[in-house]
């Protein structure tokens, strides 16, 4: 294998052996605590522009399979991890992660302490990083693209089934959301992030939901006005990225963690039953809690266990919530799966209100 590096903006570098394509690539730095679903961490749409550092020492010991891709390409900029299998085995294997990384043309670099780069990341917060063969090469441009142009999907996607009707908009939504909700006996179309309040109304949904999606929610600062519009009208569910413009355009206020939140692995507490779910993340923003404490339109439902962070919302009134972690896991626990039955129920529950109005 070639000899890479990955500089850091700290000034800290790291050798290793490069993986995939040997083009230098920057982006921000994350790490992620899952100990398996690489495949599906790295397809996460979410990732966009970022290179992330697998916590787990050992990554692509059961291949690529077909299956569980959640998205039709790789959006990230490269991976870091301890080690990598270059001879999987399982059942299902179609490639190797270099093979997939290869085909993406997406570089990475393995045999690097990864703790370190966890400590440094949690010290200093958010990161830039380079994978590049030339140790010297230390300037960071800034990265001003709108990532969710790229993911979102470019066209109108419908999806029959017998029950009802869910508008999906796309801000690079996980592929697991859509199985999620035609697995609920939904109906699905998925409409780009860029549909407007008119265009929504003719496809006549019965319900709303606001897709996960890479970057900082205030991007989307042009559409909230329609965001709010759509979710006073329709039962709605936000998820991660949802969930976050839900609670900007009620009002709410959203800040940046330090180091985020990206792993299989993060309790959250219902503030309802006490009770405490592990559940998937990949966020690094939340929504600021005095925002929510201050807004009389909307209950805190969830908060996390370890930093007290906003996990999920509800409006007092209207059928609408949000969460702030992945209901459809894939991978991690799947533990809040409920969430999309109690979707459902909204919906039902939402004609009633609406025509109450």
């Amino acid at each position: 294998m070639q000899k890479g590096y990955l500089l850091l903006e700290t000034g800290h570098v790291f050798e290793g052996n490069l993986l995939g394509d040997s083009l230098e690539s920057t982006g921000e730095v994350v790490f992620n605590t899952s100990m398996t679903g690489y495949q599906e961490i790295m397809s996460d749409p979410s990732y966009a522009g970022q290179i992330i550092v697998f916590c787990y020492p050992l990554v692509g010991n059961y291949g690529i399979n077909e299956a569980d891709f959640e998205s039709n390409k790789l959006y990230i900029r490269g991976i870091v991890t301890g080690e990598i299998c270059v001879n999987p085995q399982h059942f299902q294997m179609k490639e190797t992660t270099v093979d997939t990384l290869n085909r993406n043309g997406i570089n990475g670099l393995t045999g690097v302490d990864t703790r370190q780069i966890v400590k440094i990341i949690r010290k200093y917060g958010s990161v830039k990083g380079k994978i590049t063969t030339n140790p010297s090469n230390v300037s960071f441009n800034a990265d001003t693209t709108f990532f969710i142009d790229q993911v979102s999907t470019k066209s109108i996607q419908k999806y029959s089934n017998d029950g009802p009707h869910v508008v999906l908009i796309d801000y690079g939504s996980k592929k697991s959301i859509l199985r999620a909700l035609l697995n609920e006996n939904c109906k699905v179309t998925v409409v780009p992030y860029n549909t407007t309040l008119v265009e929504i109304q003719k496809l006549n949904p019965d319900g709303i939901v606001l897709s996960n999606g890479p970057g900082d929610p205030m991007a989307l600062s042009e559409y909230l006005k329609d965001i709010k519009l759509i979710t006073e009208m329709y039962p709605t569910l936000g998820i991660c990225l949802g969930h976050q413009l839900i609670a900007l355009a009620h009002g709410g206020k959203t800040t940046k963690l330090p180091f985020g939140h990206r792993g299989g692995n993060h309790p959250v507490k219902e503030v309802e039953t006490g009770k405490v779910f592990i559940t998937s993340q990949n966020h690094g923003y939340v929504v600021d809690e005095k925002s929510i404490i201050n807004n009389q339109n909307f209950h805190i439902t969830y908060f996390n266990i370890n930093d007290r962070t906003v996990e999920g919302i509800r409006h007092k009134q209207l059928p609408i919530s949000s969460v702030q972690f992945h209901p459809e896991a894939n991978p991690g626990p799947q533990d809040t799966e409920h969430i999309f039955k109690k979707f459902i129920k909204n919906i039902h529950q939402g004609e009633l209100t609406y025509a109450a109005q």
